[in-house]
């Protein structure tokens, strides 16, 4: 079975279900194209908004969730870290520019690494040192950086978030198996469920 991811890099919600997403496509043996997804493009058709635009009481919730949901995952998560907001986009493109010389699994773990430096590591996914030293600690060549800036990345980056509006997706993260979509990670739950139901 095949799912299309579509997420944030700077997603704490998509920090929050990663590992777990990952468990469960190893566990199934499912295929994953990952698709990060640049939501200031996808908001706007979907009626988002980015966090600073949404009402005070839904901010003060939010960190109330994502308290509850560390502690019940037993995940680190600085609930407001000092590189947040910030631009994912450079660290979406090095995601995609992995996948394509060193494969999924490897573009998976730098996901999860690039996600874990913003919640619990209190560092710049923005800063190219910040991206370079990720790449060293996955065992990832310095190169890929370079492969990141070019056209073809910031086309396939495009081609993500023109793929996630044409889908019906608006929020992060979303799992999208044969069309259907499973937004947020409070959702695994039914993906595992839409997983264990496939053919043998």
């Amino acid at each position: 079975m095949h799912i299309d991811y579509y997420f944030t890099l700077q997603s704490p919600w998509a920090y929050l279900g990663h590992a777990r997403f990952v468990a469960l496509v190893r566990r199934f043996g499912a295929t994953v194209t990952l698709r990060p997804t640049d939501y200031g493009q996808v908001f706007p058709v979907s009626g988002g908004l980015p966090l600073p635009k949404r009402a005070p009481q839904r901010q003060a919730y939010r960190l109330v969730e994502l308290q509850r949901f560390s502690d019940h995952l037993g995940l680190p998560m600085n609930l407001q870290p000092t590189y947040f907001p910030v631009s994912g986009d450079a660290a979406a493109r090095l995601v995609l520019a992995v996948a394509r010389s060193d494969g999924v699994d490897a573009a998976l773990d730098l996901a999860g690494r690039t996600m874990a430096a913003v919640w619990a590591q209190q560092r710049d996914i923005a800063a190219p040192d910040t991206l370079a030293a990720l790449l060293g600690e996955a065992g990832l060549p310095g190169s890929r950086l370079g492969e990141a800036g070019t056209e073809a990345v910031q086309q396939a980056y495009q081609q993500c978030t023109q793929a996630a509006i044409d889908a019906g997706v608006f929020g992060a993260p979303t799992y999208v198996i044969d069309g259907e979509l499973f937004w947020g990670q409070d959702r695994l739950e039914f993906v595992e469920r839409r997983l264990a139901s496939a053919p043998a």
